[in-house]
């Protein structure tokens, strides 16, 4: 891995704060910035949650308003099933060693961690009682892998992805719930470029959208690029992004799709104090062409999900901020200065945002705007 990948795996710190001032339903400039500056107690916002620990979250499942589950730093592994009024510590026992990027939730019960690292370092456990026990489905003794991400398709079939080994990305599966994994065959996946590989920031390089497809976010290399598979990883195409390149510290991070077709890609440089100027691209094809954002987010970007039953408002989230769309993804406005990772949305609209220093918040509706 070297030095470079040891670059890509650390994402530094923000500023603080949580005030989303801004509305998340309002069509296109349905709400000026003097409006939401005079008037900021009429709309969403982020609200912090106390979870009892200082781990960082890079892994972050949204079930609903009430149910989430959060994995990250020192083994650590969250759920709440009031809200985040209180959080159940339910790590699984001897895991303070792992790095925990990712975590797939079906429900209250049932989640997927993945843990990230070199060799052995790389492992996915399995809980069914809503992490009382875990069992240790995977454990990677390829010295040559680094697992980063991992998506699901539907209950039973699930992917997760390591870096290059000989010359391309290698791909698990599993088809029954994460009990059992398997390394695909790598005939259909494109050479990779030197140096390129998968950001571990916010469980969102690997994501899918329906029962086949799925779509894989690079970095680190010459170009940015965005693997697509419709045949749940057996066969990839890749197409340039427009996002910074060209440095082990820049490329895409996150990836989010509301359906086959219309997908946000953000990312751009994480060391502090390093411009981001084209934070974010959009897709209405699939993948097939990506095109930059006419207004991008104004820094790195880390994180980035669709708001629920919504053809055009999505949330991306960074160490600097919150941003929000309401035209797809065409442009951004910044509503928040607090520092997150990631971020998620649940079907009944329940959105939680997690990052550094145990900070988890739900978006909430100020009274005011009941």
């Amino acid at each position: 891995m070297g030095k470079s990948k040891s670059m890509r795996r650390t994402v530094l710190a923000g500023v603080c704060g949580a005030v989303l001032a801004g509305t998340l339903l309002a069509a296109p400039g349905a709400a000026g910035a003097d409006e939401r500056t005079q008037r900021p107690d009429r709309y969403p916002r982020w609200q912090l949650k106390d979870s009892g620990t200082d781990a960082r979250f890079r892994g972050l499942a949204a079930v609903s308003r009430n149910t989430a589950w959060a994995a990250g730093t020192k083994g650590t592994v969250l759920r709440t099933a009031d809200g985040g009024r209180t959080w159940l510590e339910v790590s699984p026992p001897g895991a303070a060693a792992l790095e925990f990027r990712d975590i797939e939730a079906f429900d209250g019960r049932r989640a997927v961690v993945l843990a990230i690292g070199e060799g052995e370092a790389s492992r996915v456990l399995r809980t069914e009682d809503g992490g009382a026990t875990w069992t240790e489905s995977f454990r990677n003794t390829d010295a040559r892998a680094f697992y980063d991400c991992m998506t699901f398709f539907d209950r039973r079939h699930g992917l997760a992805m390591s870096d290059p080994v000989d010359g391309r990305f290698r791909i698990l599966s599993t088809a029954d719930g994460g009990r059992s994994w398997k390394v695909l065959p790598n005939a259909g996946m494109p050479a990779a470029q030197e140096g390129e590989a998968g950001f571990a920031a916010s469980g969102q390089c690997l994501v899918s959208s329906g029962p086949r497809d799925v779509w894989l976010a690079t970095g680190g290399a010459p170009r940015a690029r965005v693997l697509h598979s419709a045949d749940r990883g057996l066969t990839w195409k890749a197409t340039d992004a427009p996002l910074p390149a060209g440095d082990p510290a820049r490329g895409v991070f996150g990836l989010a799709f509301r359906d086959r077709t219309h997908g946000i890609a953000v990312g751009g440089d994480y060391r502090a104090g390093q411009a981001s100027p084209k934070a974010a691209a959009v897709t209405r094809d699939g993948g097939r062409r990506w095109d930059p954002a006419g207004r991008p987010p104004p820094a790195y970007r880390s994180g980035v999900t669709w708001f629920p039953h919504s053809r055009s408002t999505a949330l991306a989230v960074g160490p600097t901020g919150t941003d929000v769309t309401t035209d797809g993804g065409r442009s951004w406005r910044t509503v928040d200065t607090g520092s997150y990772d990631t971020v998620d949305c649940a079907r009944d609209r329940g959105c939680w945002a997690a990052g550094e220093k145990g900070r988890i918040a739900r978006l909430e509706r100020s009274e005011a705007a009941r």
